[in-house]
């Protein structure tokens, strides 16, 4: 093959350097679609070049022979390094196609839907650093005396954090008649991720459930950041701890749950701890922000207070967050 190649490069090369004209030039380029065709080598093309120019003009050859075979050395290694990062492009686009894939699975499977109510005002933002996200909303809300909300944050990114997620929504979806018990549905949730997940994965969740009749607010936490209690009536913010080992960890983890009563007015902030970490500004004390953030506009309606709280979170961090960004407000 090489030969015949060589005898069509040799007649080329013969008619430009006899005409160099634009059509010669243009014959010549065409003839290197015909190389790639033939997937011949960088080193390959010198060396026909070498042999052309070699019986065109042997006289000039005698002193360019150590030119060309230097080059030809050169063009052995960069043919090597031009085919490794080829493949590696190719491995690239095969990766980010397969990304694309799996986030817009993941946004099929666990895409939120968000309760409207007419007496508790819910608001969500839920932004992922990267193309997958490690946090988690789930509304439960099949009768209207109450209203549950897990947050929850997997420890790992990307397809495994997405495939955990899947097993911790398929585990809510089971708890139809018992999703008003916080400590249970931690309970549940722990055994099916401790059986389901790689040992390196944890999740962190905080439960909360909404008697909608009796105004009172139960919740339990598994290794999670703690939610925020604004009470209107005393114009003070609480922290809502229940303290709980992550999810996954061990097998027959007892968890406990805390109760409180909302009044009018009143305002839950659940969030995962890429709300509440300013890795770049570790001086700073977050909650005080935040709190202070809610406090001056506790006017506005639960989905105004999220992309606020998101909005000027951003800004302090030099829009860089370290993190996925998901905050869940319930105003009563």
């Amino acid at each position: 093959m090489l030969d015949r190649l060589e005898s069509q490069y040799k007649k080329i090369l013969s008619d430009y350097l006899t005409d160099q004209t634009e059509r010669n030039l243009y014959i010549a380029q065409n003839f290197t679609r015909q190389l790639i065709k033939k997937n011949v080598s960088p080193e390959d093309v010198v060396s026909i070049h070498k042999n052309a120019v070699s019986k065109i003009l042997p006289d000039r050859m005698r002193e360019e022979q150590p030119a060309y075979d230097f080059l030809i050395e050169v063009m052995v290694h960069y043919g090597m390094a031009h085919r490794e990062h080829q493949s590696l492009l190719q491995k690239q686009a095969e990766y980010e196609l397969e990304m694309k894939i799996a986030t817009n699975i993941q946004k099929t499977l666990l895409k939120t839907v968000v309760p409207h109510l007419t007496d508790v005002d819910i608001g969500m933002v839920s932004i992922p650093i990267r193309k997958m996200n490690g946090d988690y909303v789930h509304f439960l809300h099949g009768r209207e005396d109450y209203l549950s909300v897990a947050v929850t944050d997997v420890v790992g990114k990307g397809v495994p954090a997405a495939l955990c997620m899947s097993m911790v929504k398929y585990g809510l979806e089971t708890l139809e008649y018992t999703y008003k018990d916080p400590t249970y549905v931690l309970e549940v949730i722990n055994r099916v991720i401790e059986k389901g997940v790689d040992d390196s994965m944890f999740v962190s969740m905080f439960y909360g459930c909404l008697d909608l009749q009796k105004n009172t607010f139960s919740y339990a936490s598994a290794g999670h950041e703690p939610a925020l209690h604004y009470c209107a009536r005393r114009d003070e913010f609480f922290t809502l701890e229940a303290k709980g080992l992550l999810l996954g960890v061990l097998p027959e983890t007892k968890y406990i749950y805390k109760e409180i009563t909302l009044e009018k007015n009143d305002i839950i902030l659940m969030m995962t701890d890429g709300v509440t970490e300013f890795r770049s500004h570790e001086e700073w004390n977050s909650r005080e922000i935040i709190t202070a953030l809610i406090a001056k506009n506790k006017h506005l309606t639960a989905q105004e207070l999220c992309n606020l709280l998101y909005k000027q979170i951003e800004e302090l961090q030099d829009f860089k967050l370290s993190d996925d960004f998901t905050v869940v407000i319930l105003k009563k």
